[in-house]
């Protein structure tokens, strides 16, 4: 099971693999290295893997100062889906992401780490 041991600004640590770049978790799988098409805007493009499984629940980390901002027509797109979207600094989605998981949730991650 894929948890997030650690998070501070441009860092974070998955199950003891370190990265420095945004990433995105989609079940057991960490997509590293990961941006968006349009810099601080998440939008439905940017997540389509996420989507495509079918999952329930989406936590995204808007940065430790939450720069990143998720597009409207994504947030029409989730609830038209009937898919959570919890969006928070990456702080607290980090600690939200591993208690979901922890609960058994299968929620899919996707974090800006910095700004």
């Amino acid at each position: 099971m894929i948890r997030i041991e650690g998070y501070s600004p441009g860092h974070m640590t998955v199950n003891g693999q370190k990265y420095d770049k945004d990433l995105k978790i989609i079940g057991d799988r960490v997509i590293a290295e990961w941006w968006r098409n349009r810099d601080h805007r998440l939008d439905v493009d940017d997540v389509k893997d996420i989507l495509s499984p079918g999952i329930d629940l989406l936590v995204v980390g808007t940065g430790y100062a939450e720069n990143m901002r998720v597009e409207k027509g994504l947030q029409s797109l989730m609830r038209k889906e009937n898919i959570t979207l919890i969006a928070q600094d990456t702080h607290t989605a980090v600690k939200t992401f591993n208690r979901l998981r922890g609960e058994g949730k299968d929620a899919a991650g996707a974090f800006h780490l910095t700004c």
